[in-house]
């Protein structure tokens, strides 16, 4: 598959005139699309909801856009919730996936009136300390432990993974909140990132299905709703096929049927909370080459850096980039391409066939509209870069503006170092 930018050379050197780079753009249109996509995707079950991962792209404009197809926020901390209420997203629209939790935050997220998806078995008596009570609609985390496969291959590792609770705390968890007053639950289960397999959802759907059935007929609990969360990915590289989401659906209505209705819980919602599969493809980083560098391998220097994009040089992830203007061109040149950050791991690309790469290309960083700038940092004293939306019209629209150093400095502001400050730079 040959990966090719959302956004044509001509718009963008348009663009580039109004806004500085490095910045994040996303296209409006390939997030609409998709959204409609999913929801024919499981049209099927008639509860169905979309519970947006916000901590993959935390914009309240690209939320907005979300939200008009029925999306809630699936949030995991407070200024998560709160940015939530701000949009007025409230209620069970909101779910809240959290571990680690402070008090503080299960008490705002039952005064939003959201649904409170416990991470672990002590977190019960933890939350009823807490709100001094249990509420009626509670969620909790399921962690089957081991490995876990998809067919021969390993996809990921539960069994080393902090989230969830065992099996057995399961049955007993269900047990003891009935006791203190849960009337409606709901099962939540994330066992893998980023699959590119239309066989993901509905593996981990025949786990989750079947553990209701049991948890059903041994608890006696009303299990409402199935949220099979996220970890459905996104092809990363040009040799990856996307997953089809109406396949997955498919999928899981299958084993929805198979399992779920025979057991006389034909009634049950799914719920997912996507991020990445979401907003991912439908970004991108921006960046000019600003340097070149030829001592023990040929680097190429541009004005963004792991700041903007932490995902290769923290997992050593694999982004696509396009030479903007030599789309055509062959690949006859043998980069790593870097930022500026006193690390040895900031750069987006270690030795990757690129055509020539001159001063002033501009260079589109694929894949970044999940974990792009919402795990954006200040290492360096570096300023996370502006957000645009490519509008369905072609217009482009500033959603977020770039960071200054009056930004920076501002929790400064107990000490009179500021009155010094020179910002005219």
């Amino acid at each position: 598959m040959n990966k090719k930018p959302f956004v044509t050379y001509e718009k963008l050197k348009e663009i580039v005139k109004e806004y500085q780079t490095p910045f994040h753009l996303y296209d409006e249109k390939g997030i609409r699309e998709n959204m409609k996509a999913l929801r024919e995707a499981f049209s099927w079950n008639p509860g169905y909801k979309e519970y947006f991962a916000v901590k993959a792209n935390p914009n309240p404009f690209l939320i907005n856009i979300l939200r008009e197809y029925g999306c809630g926020c699936d949030c995991s901390s407070l200024t998560e919730l709160m940015l939530s209420k701000a949009l007025d997203i409230t209620g069970q629209d909101i779910m809240f996936s959290s571990n680690s939790t402070p008090a503080k935050e299960y008490a705002y997220a039952n005064k939003l009136g959201a649904i409170i998806n416990l991470d672990d078995f002590t977190h019960i008596e933890f939350l009823e300390k807490t709100l001094g009570y249990i509420p009626e609609t509670i969620s909790c985390r399921f962690n089957p432990g081991g490995i876990f496969k998809l067919g021969n291959g390993i996809m990921d590792n539960p069994g080393d993974a902090k989230y969830g609770f065992t099996e057995e705390q399961l049955f007993e968890g269900f047990k003891l909140l009935k006791k203190k007053g849960a009337k409606k639950f709901g099962i939540h289960a994330f066992l893998a990132s980023n699959t590119v397999s239309e066989d993901y959802y509905p593996t981990l759907a025949k786990i989750l299905f079947e553990l209701a059935v049991d948890l059903k007929r041994e608890t006696g609990a009303d299990i409402r709703f199935i949220n099979l969360s996220g970890g459905i990915g996104i092809p990363y590289r040009p040799d990856q096929e996307p997953n089809d989401i109406r396949a997955i659906g498919e999928g899981v209505r299958e084993v929805y049927e198979r399992t779920l209705v025979p057991a006389g819980m034909g009634n049950v919602a799914i719920y997912t909370e996507l991020g990445r599969f979401m907003t991912g493809p439908y970004g991108c980083l921006v960046t000019t080459a600003i340097h070149q560098k030829h001592t023990y391998k040929e680097y190429i220097g541009c004005d963004a850096c792991a700041v903007n994009l932490m995902r290769p040089a923290m997992y050593g992830a694999y982004h696509h980039i396009t030479v903007m203007g030599k789309e055509d061109a062959p690949c006859d040149h043998l980069y790593d391409v870097t930022g500026s950050l006193c690390e040895n791991n900031d750069k987006f690309a270690v030795d990757r066939m690129l055509p020539r790469v001159d001063i002033g290309d501009l260079l589109v960083i694929h894949d970044t509209g999940a974990h792009g700038y919402s795990m954006g940092y200040n290492y360096n004293g570096k300023l996370k870069s502006a957000e645009l939306l490519l509008r369905e019209d072609g217009s482009v629209q500033l959603i977020r503006r770039a960071e200054t150093p009056k930004d920076y400095f501002a929790t400064f502001d107990c000490f009179d170092i500021l009155k010094n400050m020179d910002y005219n730079v």
